[in-house]
């Protein structure tokens, strides 16, 4: 992909860390990356690999690399910290991805320990363990798990992380796909019963964008995630209001930045410069909501 001539931001990789650092900024804390043990990492790259199939469109894995070299992908961009999210799709997965993604962040100074849930019999134990030994963050795949976020097998769970104040980052957004349980309306089922629950809306809510920022009003421990949102890729599709950067002066403090890496059809960087084109776009953002945005916020959420 070439570079973009006009806008804010950085405009290839190589000048992410520059920009980051004349932000006054020690680096990027990004809560929504992915890394996965190596034979579900090729599964999820072939089913890209059949993204027309499945979306209309194509979806070119843009750092579809060997993990030392994604590894090396994110540090040059200056990420300081970030949750590498795992999520499974059937019962008895979730106690091994979270012991796999320990033992990751054990190896890997940069990664925030995590775990993930399913609705099944041990998915309360599962969680608590995972919380016990040190996970700070939390994935939810509502879509791919094509589970309700609202079963009671995940009743008790939602209630330990709400009081624990680790927060989930849930996919729960009828984007790309709609799924079989997807929909804001059936996560805010959740959010009624456990009010507390800190919980950050991966793609915004992608495509109901209205709908998450009225949640975000109204839980004060709801936040959005930035992934794969007002990227010419996405806006192709499932576009954000023409107000969006207004909209999100209202609630600066509660975006945080995630950007699916390494599964993204584009580069790093031009996640950044949709939000830096948020910023420039309205007097109430700027660059103190970029400070928010790249490291503040998501790293008082995931404590690093």
């Amino acid at each position: 992909m070439p570079p973009e001539d006009d806008g804010p931001g950085p405009r290839t990789d190589d000048e992410v860390a520059g920009w980051v650092r004349s932000l006054g900024l020690p680096g990027l804390v990004d809560i929504h990356v992915h890394f996965l043990p190596e034979r579900m990492l090729t599964k999820v790259w072939e089913y890209f690999d059949r993204a027309e199939d499945h979306y209309g469109l194509r979806w070119p894995v843009r750092y579809r690399l060997p993990e030392p070299e994604r590894l090396d992908a994110l540090r040059s961009v200056g990420v300081r910290a970030f949750a590498p999210l795992v999520y499974p799709h059937k019962p008895g997965m979730a106690a091994w991805l979270n012991g796999w993604a320990r033992d990751f962040a054990d190896g890997v100074p940069e990664a925030v320990p995590t775990a993930t849930v399913y609705p099944e019999p041990s998915a309360q134990r599962d969680v608590a363990a995972a919380v016990a030994a040190g996970a700070r963050c939390v994935k939810a795949h509502v879509q791919v798990g094509a589970y309700d976020p609202a079963d009671e097998a995940l009743d008790a769970v939602w209630g330990l992380l709400a009081e624990a104040g680790v927060p989930v980052v849930v996919h729960c957004g009828h984007g790309p796909l709609r799924g079989a349980h997807t929909g804001l309306d059936v996560f805010e089922r959740v959010l009624r019963r456990h009010p507390r629950l800190v919980a950050v809306l991966a793609h915004a809510g992608m495509p109901e964008y209205d709908l998450a920022l009225s949640l975000v009003q109204r839980y004060d421990r709801v936040y959005l995630d930035t992934t794969m949102v007002g990227v010419p890729f996405t806006e192709e599709f499932m576009p954000v209001p023409g107000d969006w950067p207004r909209r999100l002066a209202g609630i600066a403090d509660r975006v945080v930045l995630g950007t699916d890496f390494p599964n993204i059809p584009y580069t790093y960087a031009t996640q950044l410069r949709a939000v830096a084109a948020w910023a420039e776009a309205d007097p109430g953002l700027g660059e103190p909501f970029l400070r928010a945005v790249l490291h503040d916020t998501p790293a008082r959420l995931l404590g690093v």
